[in-house]
């Protein structure tokens, strides 16, 4: 629908909808409940849950924006509040204490650029499905798990862009191990994201067409 069409309590649903994805957003940055535990590795994380639904549900800028907010919220987590202290540095150039590597002003595109663009992948991915036809769950599972897929190839590309330093030994163990990590832990996520993606957009998008 285009913006200029929008009704009073068109406009009036979108705000609300994205309000409470970015109270869920707040929720899952910063308690315990946005991370799953997995054995061995860094917990899966749920912040790219409420962007992959906001762009599938409010469309693309929609996702950007709550991306924005969840790169936002990741700075503070990770800037005040590391949930590990060492490799904090790549998402935040103001960590840094003894034995520490500093971060630049690389760890802010990571911290932030990812996490847009996973908004922007999912609701494009959702927007060329749904123009084809595709069944509603394939595009909102395909979506999600596209989204966050994103986030983890833009990460670890980022890393090797800002951080590689092949003549620092353990500069360069600290930054392998760390991208082994995020790889396994990014799987993980995208499984979830593909299913929060099916299980919550298919019925909010069934009743609202519904509701026409």
């Amino acid at each position: 629908m285009n913006k200029s069409t929008l009704s009073y309590s068109d406009k009036t649903r979108i705000l609300t909808q994205f309000s409470i994805l970015l109270a869920l957003e707040v929720i899952v940055c910063f308690t315990p409940l946005g991370s799953i535990p997995i054995p061995g590795l860094m917990p899966a994380t749920l912040m790219y849950l409420p962007v992959v639904v906001a762009a599938m549900m409010l469309g693309v800028k929609a996702g950007a924006l709550m991306g924005f907010f969840s790169g936002l919220f990741s700075f503070i987590v990770w800037s005040l509040m590391p949930p590990n202290p060492i490799v904090a540095f790549i998402f935040t150039p103001v960590y840094s204490g003894d034995n520490f590597f500093p971060g630049n002003a690389g760890s802010l595109v990571i911290c932030f650029v990812p996490r847009i663009l996973v908004g922007v992948v999912a609701g494009v991915v959702f927007h060329f499905l749904s123009k084809r036809k595709a069944p509603l769950a394939v595009s909102c599972a395909l979506s999600g798990l596209l989204g966050s897929l994103t986030a983890t190839a833009l990460v670890l590309g980022g890393i090797k862009l800002f951080f590689a330093a092949p003549n620092d030994t353990a500069l360069s163990f600290i930054i392998g191990a760390s991208a082994y990590i995020i790889v396994l832990s990014g799987l993980a996520e995208a499984v979830i994201a593909g299913i929060v993606g099916v299980g919550v957009c298919v019925p909010l998008k069934k009743i609202l067409n519904r509701r026409g």
